[in-house]
């Protein structure tokens, strides 16, 4: 583990629930997956998705968003009604290479292992690289055509902390390929909540676990880990609870930072 410096002094996360939270890196302001609808259903391919319970704020809140980070565009849990409309007012989002087609003009598609260089209001750049990530179990051409194309986020830049932002990612393969680039990660933010749906790849995983998540922390030598994307959706079978349950176990709770 790499020891606390200056340099890696860790920032705040706002978490808003679902896969959404907020944060200041190099001086730009991030934010992850926007989700601000209200509970219900929400059509998306595949199985109909339910909102169990409203996010912690609202996109009035945030203030002005440099960047957004998007996993995926397709799925209503990542991007609903008020995430497309707060799209619009944010300069950048990054996302899939096909969502990057999809969303318009002021929207980038990152390949895996491509990077952008954002310029810092002091100076300096922010590398934000796109990494692989996997949205249900086996092989990438196996799990894409039923549950879309998803990407990943690491962010460095001189004098600053290494942030891994997972994405609806259910492979630890992937986790270790990206560690082997990046490894020790100062913060990763890691989408969990196992969600599953019986009718979807038999009922697997789509997105990592509890238990895989501290497998995904001590692969990437995380110094801390921020969970998103465990609360709120009816599809989310592992909570809080098991998140804390899970990391006390792999005696890792001292780097688990929950809302």
């Amino acid at each position: 583990m790499p020891s606390p410096s200056a340099a890696t002094d860790q920032f705040p996360v706002l978490v808003f629930g679902g896969p959404t939270a907020l944060f200041e890196y190099g001086g730009l302001r991030f934010l992850t997956d926007p989700t601000f609808d209200g509970p219900g259903d929400y059509p998306s391919p595949g199985p109909t998705l339910t909102k169990t319970a409203p996010s912690t704020g609202s996109p009035a809140d945030l203030g002005p968003i440099d960047v957004v980070l998007l996993s995926h565009d397709e799925h209503a849990d990542n991007l609903d009604t008020s995430g497309r409309a707060l799209l619009a007012d944010v300069p950048l989002t990054l996302t899939t290479p096909g969502g990057g087609q999809r969303l318009g003009e002021k929207a980038t598609g990152l390949a895996d292992w491509e990077s952008i260089e954002l310029d810092r209001p002091d100076g300096g750049t922010v590398t934000v690289t796109g990494v692989p990530a996997i949205h249900g179990p086996g092989p990438r051409e196996e799990v894409e055509p039923v549950a879309g194309q998803v990407v990943g986020f690491v962010l460095t830049g001189e004098g600053l902390p290494t942030v891994y932002v997972s994405g609806d990612n259910a492979s630890l393969d992937a986790v270790k390929e990206i560690a082997e680039r990046f490894a020790p990660v100062d913060t990763a933010i890691l989408f969990a909540g196992a969600p599953r749906f019986a009718e979807v790849f038999d009922g697997e995983l789509i997105v990592l676990d509890s238990a895989q998540a501290t497998e995904a922390a001590q692969l990437l030598g995380a110094r801390r880990v921020v969970p998103v994307h465990y609360d709120s959706w009816a599809h989310f079978t592992e909570g809080r609870d098991e998140l804390t349950a899970a990391f006390t176990k792999a005696g890792l709770i001292d780097r688990l930072q929950i809302g």
